[in-house]
């Protein structure tokens, strides 16, 4: 019999204080991010084990190699507290030398970590204007999140990076008008009517990798990808663009990504179509609105160059 295995450890929330400086950014037109003083960084870490020497424990209640997962978690909270940067793919390359250092048996790890967004607070000046980001009281802010996954393993006397993806997860948006679905194909079963022009709202995750993964490890920052840039891009192609359908949308979205940030290789969609259903007022503005029945459409897009 052939047996692949992994254990390790899900939902290690940890917050740092005073991390890194995100600085080096390059600026998009599309975005007002350009990064962040020292702050909190938080995370929802991940930590998947691979390797031959614990599958005793598996076929013979053999425990003498398994690292506990609890260690796992103090190992992480611990390693946390000298991690010199401010990324999550920085974050996860540095936890995953330090895993695979530390113990012999690990072949390979796959770590993730979602970001638990905690910006800066922004208060007003003593002239009640200017807001400024508070250098010590920071906010919780729901809704959608970056993450960030990479697998890593030895090679030789090095431990490298074999495949990564990064991304923003939970988005939801929602514009009033230049959206369209019509011309698609009918026939006997067909009931949907066509709309030239309509309301839509989408819940989207999407991801991308990099063409050099060192470009998102560099520690001036000048090519790395930031999830809220990205967000930020990606609403404004929502703005702006006409759409004859969610597909037409999100490859919108794709191909403006390539070209805004060429050293992203490959971006990524799942979308879907959570429209609410028009409850009152048909023709015309102002139109109220109801949550749909469940069904809900699905869409899925991969660009790579």
């Amino acid at each position: 019999m052939k047996y692949t295995i992994s254990y390790g450890k899900g939902n290690i929330a940890l917050y740092r204080s005073f991390s890194g400086h995100l600085e080096g950014l390059t600026p998009i037109p599309e975005s007002p991010f350009t990064g962040r003083q020292h702050g909190l960084f938080a995370v929802d870490l991940e930590v998947e084990v691979f390797g031959s020497a614990f599958l005793p424990a598996y076929t013979h209640g053999d425990n003498s190699k398994i690292v506990a997962t609890a260690t796992m978690t103090n190992f992480a909270l611990q390693k946390a507290l000298t991690y010199p940067g401010a990324t999550l793919e920085g974050f996860l390359y540095y936890l995953g030398q330090e895993y695979l250092n530390q113990y012999p048996d690990m072949e390979s790890l796959r770590l993730t970590a979602n970001e638990i967004a905690f910006p800066a607070s922004n208060l007003t000046g003593d002239s009640g204007v200017t807001l400024t980001p508070s250098d010590r009281l920071f906010a919780p802010q729901p809704g959608s999140y970056g993450f960030a996954s990479i697998n890593v393993t030895r090679d030789g006397g090095r431990i490298v990076v074999t495949s990564h993806e990064c991304g923003r997860k939970d988005i939801k948006l929602f514009k009033l008008t230049g959206n369209a679905f019509a011309n698609f194909a009918r026939d006997s079963f067909t009931t949907l009517p066509e709309k030239t022009d309509r309301p839509l709202y989408i819940y989207l995750d999407m991801g991308w990798k990099y063409g050099d993964f060192n470009d998102a490890l560099q520690t001036s920052h000048a090519k790395f990808i930031h999830p809220q840039q990205v967000y930020d891009h990606i609403q404004h192609t929502f703005h702006d663009f006409v759409n004859m359908s969610i597909q037409h949308l999100i490859h919108e979205m794709g191909t403006r990504l390539l070209d805004r940030f060429p050293q992203m290789s490959e971006v990524s969609f799942n979308a879907q179509n959570r429209l609410f259903d028009t409850a009152a007022g048909d023709v015309g503005e102002p139109r109220v609105f109801m949550d749909p029945r469940p069904p809900y459409g699905m869409l899925n897009l991969k660009i790579t160059r």
